[in-house]
């Protein structure tokens, strides 16, 4: 008799879907008594950010997974064309967590338990990014093994936007990929890159083209440019096209459909890349490499779950209300008018908040 280890055994998902996929070899066939955990945001609506709720799944999924004796891999990815994952959800942060920090700390202990899920995962886990990776998108991104994205994708981080700061993950595992300059750029100015500068710069394994033509071919992303630097010899390839360079590329868009099939295909040949090895082996090895960003994300994130559950109190509190009661193209705080009130002492009050929060017909 198998003993089972399933901490719940048969659980129905409800929040997030779980699928598991049978492996296929590098002809596209289904292999016999093996398959793939495929752990699915559904939350599309809302750029499948996290709720508390999915959260929770998502700690139970990866645990599961692990105790899969016929689990190859895990394929972490979310549903829709739009967005891997936003983050946290801004609406549940803005209605209950702001001006709760006991309620937040406890939100971020199931926070801190999804990213170490994922860090302590038995089995190889790949992020398959089928849209915008942000903020905490790009956290939990970062903390998978393996990251294959749509050419469309983009990365980066919102904290200092928004009233956070990046420490759910990017301030300790970003600087990994990236450098040191690079990851201070990104989580401090919060400035997205495309698919094909993150690729260039070392964050991501492959990309992969999903803009399919009425004929059948796939084109590049027409968003970003391809040129390798300006006239001043600054680096430009990848960045993201503007005015009418943006406009046609919307018109070359607006004639294609997304598709994953080309997507889905690198993720399946990666996962039976997987399975031909030694599983322990590949355990053993994972673990030995994720040692470097455990070494950052355990001496950092239970104080850091303090400091953020405080911020709801002050910077939080507005950012994320602003986010969430703005009008359409300004979900940002006055920032100017925030520093000035700091530069005269002005104490954290209510009223301070309501002053600064974005209303219609505001600059």
């Amino acid at each position: 008799m198998i003993v089972d280890h399933h901490i719940v055994s048969d659980y129905q998902y409800k929040e997030i879907l779980v699928e598991k996929r049978p492996l296929k070899d590098f002809d596209g066939q289904s292999v016999e008594g093996l398959y793939n955990y495929w752990i699915i945001f559904n939350n599309p609506e809302q750029f499948n950010s996290y709720t508390t709720a999915m959260v929770k799944e998502t700690i139970l999924a990866f645990r599961q997974a692990s105790m899969d004796r016929a689990c190859v891999a895990v394929v972490f990815t979310a549903t829709g064309d739009k967005a891997f994952c936003a983050g946290g959800n801004t609406k549940e942060y803005a209605e209950y967590y702001a001006g709760n920090p006991q309620e937040y700390k406890q939100y971020m202990r199931l926070f801190n338990d999804m990213v170490t899920g994922i860090l302590i995962c038995d089995r190889p886990v790949i992020n398959r990014v089928n849209g915008l990776r942000i903020a905490g998108g790009q956290e939990i991104g970062t903390a998978c093994d393996f990251s294959i994205a749509a050419d469309t994708a983009r990365f980066g981080q919102a904290g200092t936007k928004h009233g956070s700061a990046p420490d759910g993950g990017a301030t300790d595992f970003l600087h990994l990929y990236v450098g040191i300059n690079r990851a201070i750029e990104s989580c401090v100015l919060c400035e997205p890159w495309s698919a094909q500068q993150a690729v260039r710069f070392g964050l991501i394994n492959k990309i992969v083209p999903v803009l399919k033509k009425k004929d059948g071919t796939f084109i590049r992303n027409p968003f970003v440019y391809e040129e390798e630097s300006d006239e001043w010899g600054n680096p430009k390839y990848g960045k993201f096209k503007t005015g009418q360079d943006k406009k046609a590329a919307a018109g070359l868009a607006a004639q294609c459909q997304t598709d994953f099939t080309l997507l889905d295909r690198e993720v399946e040949r990666l996962c039976y890349s997987i399975a031909l090895l030694m599983p322990e082996c590949v355990s053993k090895t994972l673990q030995s490499l994720r040692k470097k960003k455990l070494e950052h994300w355990q001496r950092n994130c239970e104080t850091n779950r303090s400091w953020l559950a405080l911020n709801m109190m002050t910077e939080a509190k507005a950012g994320f209300r602003a986010f969430n009661e703005g009008p359409e193209g300004k979900r940002e705080v006055d920032f100017i008018k925030l520093r000035r009130a700091l530069a005269q002492a002005t104490p954290w009050t209510d009223e301070l908040i309501e002053s600064i929060l974005p209303k219609d017909g505001s600059k």
